[in-house]
């Protein structure tokens, strides 16, 4: 199939390729380094709570269960407390080693070079809007205060059920992080990073009766323009929407 291997998709993965003979030789791009951490020192941030109330659960159900949920219950709204958890799970920090802050998600060369951002729809005790989640001290920098969920649904190719969703997660790029070391192949790192937080995600959505759905359908541009990043030093990657799950029989 020659039409494939003409692709960008596959050129880039040409590209990026690793070998033992020009591994020494490579040469890497010469791309300023960034900040580890995103801030918004003007916007009003929220602290986010720690008092996680959860039962015990075992990953093998939150696995066997988990499927994309397209339909949410809008009674009750979700917890500030149980956002705070799905926050945690995406990229909260969960150890420090020297300079390195880990967090609950893998990141190559712990650069951590993905933003969460959210859209809030209905969220207890949380006004409707943008935020960026600020991970280093654990609070969300409020960017917006209008309810963005229409907005974003329609930047989605107009998958109507997004707009529904309690919350929707918004993941970006932050490239020099991990292009700054490791060149062509760090985007592949950030790709795998995205992947690696969305599933922490949908598996603690799982664990507080929520389900959610992965979006890799939209217009960069319109999300892009929505979260006012310039879509070249940092640009959306990835989505998920997020709600309770409807209870059975209603």
């Amino acid at each position: 199939m020659p039409e494939l291997k003409e692709t960008k998709g596959f050129q880039y993965l040409k590209g990026s390729r690793f070998d033992r003979f020009s591994m020494e030789n490579r040469q890497r791009p010469a791309i300023a380094k960034i900040e580890p951490f995103k801030r918004y020192p003007h916007a009003g941030k929220i602290p986010l709570p720690r008092t996680w109330i959860l039962t015990e659960e075992h990953l093998t159900p939150l696995l066997q269960h988990r499927r994309s949920l397209r339909k949410y219950s809008t009674e009750p709204p979700i917890s500030l407390e149980h956002l705070a958890f799905l926050l945690w799970a995406s990229q909260g920090i969960t150890g420090q080693a020297g300079k390195y802050l880990f967090r609950a998600a893998p990141s190559g060369g712990a650069l951590y070079p993905v933003e969460t951002y959210i859209s809030a729809h209905s969220i207890q005790g949380l006004a409707a809007g943008l935020y960026h989640f600020d991970a280093e001290h654990f609070a969300l920098d409020r960017l917006t205060e209008q309810d963005a969920a229409e907005a974003v649904a329609t930047a989605c190719l107009d998958q109507k059920f997004m707009a529904q969703a309690a919350v929707v997660f918004l993941w970006t790029g932050v490239f020099r992080r991990a292009m700054s070391k490791y060149g062509d192949r760090g985007m592949r790192y950030i790709l795998l990073d995205a992947g690696h937080i969305c599933q922490n995600v949908l598996l603690a959505a799982e664990a507080v009766g929520c389900g959610g759905c992965p979006i890799g359908a939209f217009y960069d541009s319109e999300l892009n323009q929505l979260l006012q990043i310039d879509g070249e030093e940092e640009s959306i990657l990835y989505a998920a929407s997020v709600g309770k799950k409807i209870p059975p029989g209603t």
